[in-house]
Parts: C-alpha cells; structure tokens; sequence
C-alpha cells in the first residue's frame, strides 16, 4: 500500500483561488447571451452586427493572446501575470458596466478579454505546481467543478440579475469577486517560474500567432452573418492560414519559439488534444442551441430554461471532483471513455424523445442529466489528460496551447451549430435542424469514447517495491 501523499495548506489555498477566479470566467460565458435583448434595447443605435462583438470580442481577444500569456507566465512568474491579469479583467468588468455607448461596451470587452487570457494559463500552471503528481488529478476535478458550478448557474443567475438590476449586473458582479479574489491572491498565491526559460522570446511569433489565430476565430464566428463564401470570409481565413503557417514553420526552427511544437510529441498532449475538439464541439453546439429551441418552440421564458436547463450542468459539478480523485488512481482514459459514452447516450435520448410539444422529463431532464455527466467526466479530465506528462517548466506554454485549441473549438462548435440550424421557419423545421445538430453531437461524443478507450495511452503502473531478501 503506498503512503499516504501529505498536501500543505498552501496547495488548498492556491486550489481555492484558481478555483474561484475560473467560476467567475466561466459564469462570465454562460451569463452573457441573456443579457443581449437588454443591451440591444440599451444602445438602439448599434447595428446587430455591432452588437455582435460584445461576444466576439471578448472570444477573439482571448484565444489570441493565450500564447503570448503562457510565456509570460512561464518567463516573468505566474503569480504575478496571474494577479496582473486579474486586476486587469476587474478593470475591463468596471467599465463594461458601466459603458456609455455600444463602442465603450465592445471596447471594455477587450479589457476583459485581455485580462482573462492571462489567468488561463498562469492559473493552471499555479494549481499544477502546488500539488504533488498523485494528487493533481483530483484539484484539477475540484477546479474544473467550478466551472460546472458557474454552467449550473450562468442561465438562472443571469436571468436574476437581469430581471432584478438590469443587464449591467451580469459585468458588475464580476468586480466585488475580483477584488476578493485579488485580494487573497496576493497573500495566499506562492510564485512559480519555468526553469529555463530564454529571457527573449521569438518576437516575430508575436503578431504571427495573435492576429493568425485571432483571423481564424473572426473567420468562423462571422462566417455565417458574412456568408461562407463571401470575399470577406474567405480573405479572413487565408489571412490566418499564411499567418498559422509561418508561424508553425518559424516555432520549428527558431531556438527560442513562442510555442514549443515538440508538446505534440508528447501522445497524451495530442490525443487529449483532438478529444478536446470532439467534446467542445459537441457539448458547445447543445448548450448553445437548446435555450433557443425551448424558448421559441416551446414558448418557455427565459427564467424558467434557465432553470429548466441547469440540472445537466450540476451534476457535472458535482461529479468532477470525484472523477478527479479517481483519476488519480486509474487514469484519465477510463473516465474520459464514459464521458463520451454518456455524451452520445444524451443526446440519442434527444433525437428519439424531444418533440415540438414540451414534455420536461423525457425531453429535456433526462438528455441534459446524461449530457451533464459527460460535462462532469470531460471537462476538467480533458485538461488533466492534456497535461499528464507535461514537464513542470512547460505548464504555462502548454496550458497556453491546451487553451487556444479549446477556444477555438467553442467558436468551431458554435459556427456549426449555426449553420446546421440556420432560420427554420416553423416548429417542424427547428425541430429537424436540431436533430441535426444532435445527430453530428452523438458521432463526436462516440468519437471520443474511442479515442480514450484505444488510443489514449494507459496510466503508467506504480512501481513496486523490491522484495525484502531474507538471510541464507
């Protein structure tokens, strides 16, 4: 039996702050879409295609400058971009609340989003550091778990402070959890530095990999507003595409790249990678679409999907922690293989028992506690899986990547969703574009239910003790 592995009150501390600071990142992306009728009315001014950008300026702002944050953190300290980053999106969430025009809003957005691209990686990278090897699986189940919680509640909280203060509420409640957060933060974080880190960095990789990166999301969330073959779409996507290229090429070559293309080496950091894409796009483009679909087929309000959507989430809060310490035990793979079992068996139940009539039980409760369980089992897994055999001194370059794939993957998910659902003019139409949506959701749930089941290498057996010799 080995023994028992003694964690320090520091590792809980730096556990309960990155914790805090992602259910607040991640409520800030559930919370937001409840507030647009509201803004819209605010700023009647501002074109919808404007107004778009309250959302996809924060989305693009992030994935862009993931990278560039990861080797912040891994150059200069963690804790410190961690905390600048945080005392940064307290500043962007201030002024979005209180922006004045629709411009100032978007403006403040990529306040947000620049601060939030900093705690990504720098966050990871502290909770990974804190803990000893046996015991990361279940913080990262405990830290992932807060973005359940934020999941679970993001619909109804939302609606909440909409209907109770208006729609600046869903970015001011950002500020009193910021300075907290800050706060302890400041006290309770320990520094953590990437050994070896070159103090320059290829500073051309730079703009290459941000506006490369951030050209690619603009491509695919403007992509059907724009038209997919437009000049517009398709001069974006080639801009990303060059820019990717010669950053890809440059990463290889150059002695000190902005991200080191040798984590794909790594087969755990690859597989996880690609049942990243196949989990995001499936879970993302449900969550996005089935609020839709209750409130305009079923003529729910609001409040009641909020609600009516929320158990699926809970329970991925309440099982990523589990999963999290059991990982420890037998591995990511395992865990992973049921949550894409679980995801598929879902969103089947979607396909075979949700009508344009609402019936609560067997059309939406019982698919969304299934899909809730896959949540529960993937999210924080996937990250786990990811980073499995990660060196110390790559947390925050490789965090950086994990992140910039799963961005991208939400905006991937999104675009297909979108586009699968279009303008259906009747009940009957959204009904068969949902079963469309769901029916692509089910094969990329299955898909990863393979993929961690075949090829996702095993959790290394512990080695065992040499036997005792006894005296000839």
């Amino acid at each position: 039996m080995s023994a028992a592995v003694t964690i320090e009150r520091g590792a809980w501390r730096t556990l309960g702050v990155t914790s805090l600071v992602g259910f607040m990142v991640s409520l800030e992306i559930t919370i937001i879409a409840l507030a647009l009728p509201e803004i819209r009315s605010a700023f009647p001014e501002a074109s919808e295609s404007m107004l778009s950008w309250v959302i996809t300026a924060y989305n693009i702002g992030v994935a862009s400058l993931l990278l560039v944050a990861g080797w912040l953190a891994d150059r200069y300290g963690r804790r410190r971009i961690f905390l600048i980053g945080l005392a940064v999106f307290l500043v962007g969430s201030l002024t979005t609340g209180l922006a004045p025009s629709a411009g100032f809003l978007i403006a403040s957005r990529v306040v947000q989003a620049i601060g939030g691209a900093m705690q990504f990686p720098s966050g990871l990278a502290l909770l990974l550091d804190a803990f000893p090897i046996q015991r990361r699986q279940m913080a990262i189940g405990v830290w992932g778990a807060m973005g359940g919680l934020a999941a679970a509640l993001g619909p109804s909280l939302g609606a909440l402070l909409i209907e109770a203060f208006g729609w600046r509420a869903v970015f001011l409640v950002n500020v009193p959890v910021a300075v907290f957060a800050l706060a302890a933060g400041r006290v309770w974080l320990n520094e953590s530095r990437a050994e070896g880190v070159p103090d320059s960095v290829d500073v051309v990789s730079v703009p290459l990999a941000s506006v490369g990166v951030g050209a690619m999301v603009l491509g695919i969330v403007q992509g059907d507003e724009w038209g997919w073959t437009s000049p517009a779409t398709l001069t974006t996507f080639a801009v990303a595409v060059v820019l990717v290229a010669i950053f890809v090429r440059r990463s290889l070559h150059h002695p000190a790249p902005l991200f080191d293309l040798d984590l794909f080496k790594l087969p755990t950091y690859t597989i996880a990678n690609i049942g990243t894409l196949f989990f995001v796009i499936a879970f993302f483009s449900w969550l996005v679409l089935l609020p839709t679909f209750v409130q305009e087929v079923w003529g729910w309000s609001v409040l009641r999907t909020g609600f009516a959507i929320a158990p699926g989430p809970m329970v991925a809060m309440l099982i990523s922690p589990v999963v999290g310490r059991l990982a420890d035990r037998i591995g990511n793979g395992p865990i992973l293989t049921v949550g894409g079992v679980a995801g598929a068996a879902g969103l089947l139940l979607h396909l075979a028992l949700t009508d344009v009539t609402p019936d609560y039980v067997t059309g939406l409760l019982l698919p969304g506690l299934l899909v809730g369980v896959s949540a529960g089992c993937s999210f924080a897994m996937l990250v786990g899986a990811a980073m499995r055999d990660v060196a110390p001194r790559r947390f925050g370059m490789a965090g950086a990547g994990r992140t910039t794939i799963f961005q991208l993957s939400i905006a991937v998910g999104i675009a297909i969703a979108v586009a699968l659902v279009g303008r259906p003019d009747s009940a009957a139409e959204a009904l068969d574009a949902m079963r469309r949506a769901w029916l692509l959701g089910t094969v990329l749930f299955a898909g990863q239910a393979v993929l961690f089941a075949v090829v996702y290498p095993p959790l290394p057996a512990a080695p065992r003790p040499a036997p005792e010799r006894r005296p000839v």
